[in-house]
């Protein structure tokens, strides 16, 4: 909001002071303090074009600016940077708006169209801890982009065809006989070994008896899987629900290959002329386009590698109209992006739409141990036990509060406390913080009914500038999130806000009887702190309790 101010007096003086100008000049917070609220290199930019020294041209801008009644102070450093210090008028002006219920929201997408698929987990297993990551950063993203007018749609793609589904008919056959007095000897290394394969078998038996033993085996194995299927997706979406987590679709391989895509992309491939044959199998010369070496669409035995559902499926993203195509992969997935960017590209659809966002590794810890996860042996921990044991809400800020690129360390300790040391508890509390003192307000009669805005001047500490100050940066906060695709900037920012209160709180008494007016500006000041931190909460799935008797889980 305060950036866009700036921009549009820049751009104004720019015309009066009748010098060429564009817009690729920038305006920021510096670093340091000290150097005032913001910075423009206006000068540095546009210099060329008004045939002048950047300081030269600086120095007359900062002069026209001077004569403000906005800015309190416009200095010149370096080449020619220009230095603005605001008004506190300028900050009391605009305090109004933070109470807005929409505060934040925009036209700033555009009503771009955006795909956002994430967790997309294989449908062979309950989702683990990488799902719920990959949840919490999909989702948020999701939430934020739509704020600010994008279109967004979250859609999970499944992967219920080929080998795994196979594996897991298979691994509930072998429960489902087991339960009808079979004994396996040895289980194979390949099956799915977890509790949950041995529920679904016994739900399957308490449905259909022992039946399925006289089916032939095709039909009996075709009849498992898809039951598992049914189970593992209610299991999943079950998950999904109690994390807080929709989607708007849910894209099935097996519907792409009854749909005869898989054919389609190997047609439209051939008729590229990027395909040969070699050893009796379909090859895409890949290393056309970039990828480090050739890829085999269709083996010597007829079946198709996962690559070739992969592309038909992008197709479809391409062929629904979306402006931005945004994937949340594994740490494991690097590889597989150069040949499905090259197929993009050898079927000549606009490769820079896709976007793809890596989500580094989680380090999960218990008792000092590093967990391991894994399907098939079954020793994983699921979303759902993960929610059952901290809590929606930590679950959803821990997973938030790392760069999507680094690591993150799952303390499941920390996550549990009730104190300060466990950051979405010390936001939390914060907004019940001031809901209480919202009602101790009440009881003093001291509301903001007939407040008259005017006396907002009286907030003048440095703590109480600095914090509106904050708050106004919320909408740039929301645009950088969407644009850089970075919502662990939203976890970021709530921290700062909630231990921004909490030291303004400390230090402050909010309700004194003796001053009503300086009272009622503080009852102001924290309301809009509540709004906003309600608002950041729920952008990021995370719940805003009006107090905090008890740690909830929800």
């Amino acid at each position: 909001m305060l950036r866009d101010k700036i921009r549009a007096d820049i751009e104004q003086v720019m015309k009066t002071l009748g010098f060429i100008f564009n817009d690729r000049y920038t305006v920021e917070e510096p670093k340091n303090p000290e150097h005032g609220d913001f910075s423009t290199n206006i000068a540095m930019v546009t210099c060329k074009l008004n045939k002048m020294r950047p300081i030269d041209l600086a120095e007359k801008i900062a002069a026209a600016f001077s004569r403000k009644r906005d800015y309190k102070s416009v200095e010149i450093a370096g080449a020619g940077f220009i230095n603005f210090t605001m008004s506190n008028y300028v900050f009391h002006q605009l305090m109004p708006v933070l109470m807005y219920s929409d505060y934040g929201t925009s036209t700033y997408g555009e009503k771009k169209k955006v795909i956002l698929e994430f967790v997309s987990a294989n449908p062979t297993g309950p989702l683990n801890v990488v799902s719920a990551r990959a949840s919490a950063y999909g989702d948020t993203l999701f939430r934020v982009m739509q704020y600010i007018g994008f279109e967004p749609f979250r859609e999970y793609y499944v992967n219920d065809a080929g080998n795994q589904v196979d594996i897991l008919a298979e691994s509930v056959e072998l429960r489902y006989r087991e339960l009808h007095g079979e004994k396996i000897r040895e289980f194979p290394a390949e099956a799915y070994n977890g509790e949950y394969i041995k529920d679904i078998a016994a739900h399957l038996n308490a449905i259909d008896g022992s039946k399925l033993l006289h089916y032939s085996e095709k039909d009996r194995l075709e009849r498992m899987k898809n039951f598992a299927l049914d189970e593992i997706h209610n299991m999943q979406v079950s998950s999904l629900d109690n994390f807080g987590v929709d989607f708007e679709n849910w894209m099935s391989e097996q519907k792409l290959r009854q749909e005869g895509s898989i054919e389609e992309v190997l047609s439209y491939l051939s008729e590229a002329n990027v395909t040969y044959e070699k050893d009796d199998a379909i090859w895409f010369e890949s290393t056309k386009f970039g990828d480090e070496k050739d890829r085999v669409l269709m083996r010597a035995d007829g079946t198709i590698t996962y690559i070739v559902p992969d592309i038909a499926y992008h197709l479809t993203k391409y062929q629904r109209g979306f402006d931005i195509i945004i994937d949340v992969l594994g740490p494991d997935h690097h590889g597989y992006v150069p040949r499905l960017m090259a197929a993009l590209e050898a079927l000549n659809y606009d490769k820079d739409k896709l976007e793809i966002v890596f989500l580094q590794h989680i380090n999960l810890l218990s008792n000092g141990e590093m967990v391991k996860m894994s399907k098939r042996t079954g020793r994983i921990v699921t979303m759902q036990e993960l929610i059952d044991d901290v809590g929606k809400d930590a679950a959803r800020y821990f997973f938030l509060d790392r760069k999507p690129n680094s690591h993150l360390n799952f303390d499941f300790s920390l996550a549990k406390k009730a104190s300060a040391e466990n950051p979405v508890y010390y936001i939390q509390y914060a907004h019940a913080r001031i809901c209480s003192v919202m009602v101790k307000a009440k009881k003093a009669k001291m509301s903001l009914d007939n407040f008259d805005l005017k006396s907002l001047k009286k907030l003048d500490k440095k703590e109480e500038i600095k914090l509106i100050k904050k708050m106004l940066s919320f909408t740039d906060v929301l645009i950088l999130i969407a644009d850089k695709r970075e919502p662990h900037r939203l976890a970021s920012y709530t921290l700062e806000l909630a231990g921004m209160f909490h030291k303004y709180y400390n230090a402050h008494k909010i309700i004194n009887p003796r001053y009503e007016d300086i009272s009622r500006c503080r009852i102001f000041l924290i309301s809009c702190i509540k709004n906003i931190l309600g608002i950041s909460l729920e952008l990021m799935g995370i719940s805003a309790p009006t107090s905090m008797k008890k740690k909830s889980k929800k």
